[in-house]
């Protein structure tokens, strides 16, 4: 598997000297709380890196050293049972931040899903700027509130949901999650594979596959390629994402 790698050395220094002003993923992140001196102090913590697609951000069971902010494309994070089979816990997009809330070790592995880029900075060095910066930790503490309630609605979504209705509320959410990319309205950006999908549904492949007929076949969806889906009926898929069979 792929290591991260860091902008050749021109281009780092051209981001250094920009700093965070440039970066398109500021304004839905927690840096965008953060006044003007301590942006470059946070500027001056990160390690700006480049990903490619498949490139790993975290392994479990690595030390915890280190925090990221997704700075663009998007992030697989999931966890590996003893069989082998995998568990996506998440997608991550431009704006969210990663492995802040870990102990001694990675509990989950994380990577790019798609090109994309991140900050990393060292977990005591961002430690203590949130104990300098009130408005960075009461963002930050917002942020897990609502980590927390997406962690409650993926409980439900695993325990409860039939798969149409899993699949339907994933295709329904989606689009609100990737905020510097927002899709056309109606349209759906799918950079995971099917594969990935299921594997984040609790389901099988052949079963989200059945699912995205079924929902093409009675008119709600239209399937435009791999990666676009044109939501038809949104009140239906709004339905079938609640219960409304």
């Amino acid at each position: 598997m792929l290591e991260l790698k860091t902008l050749p050395e021109g281009c780092k220094g051209r981001r250094q000297l920009n700093g965070c002003d440039t970066c398109g993923a500021r304004a839905f992140s927690v840096c965008a709380s953060i006044d003007e001196d301590n942006l470059a102090r946070l500027d001056s913590l990160a390690e700006h890196l480049t990903l490619a697609a498949g490139e790993v951000l975290i392994r479990e069971g690595d030390p915890a050293n280190h925090v990221f902010n997704i700075t663009g494309g998007s992030v697989r994070v999931y966890r590996l049972l003893a069989d082998g089979r995998r568990q996506i816990t998440g997608f991550l997009f431009a704006g969210d931040f990663l492995g802040l809330a870990t102990g001694e070790r990675y509990a989950f592995s994380a990577e790019a899903i798609e090109a994309g880029s991140a900050c990393r900075f060292r977990k005591p060095d961002y430690r203590g700027l949130i104990m300098e910066t009130p408005a960075l930790e009461a963002l930050l503490l917002d942020r897990a509130h609502h980590e927390l309630a997406a962690a409650q609605a993926q409980m439900l979504l695993l325990g409860r949901k039939t798969a149409i209705e899993r699949v339907s509320t994933f295709l329904r959410d989606l689009p609100n999650a990737d905020p510097m990319r927002p899709p056309p309205t109606g349209r759906v950006h799918l950079p995971m594979t099917r594969a990935e999908m299921a594997d984040y549904l609790g389901l099988t492949i052949e079963t989200v596959s059945r699912v995205l007929t079924r929902l093409k076949t009675e008119g709600v969806i239209r399937l435009l390629s791999l990666t676009e889906v044109e939501i038809v009926r949104p009140a239906r898929l709004e339905a079938l994402a609640e219960g409304g069979a």
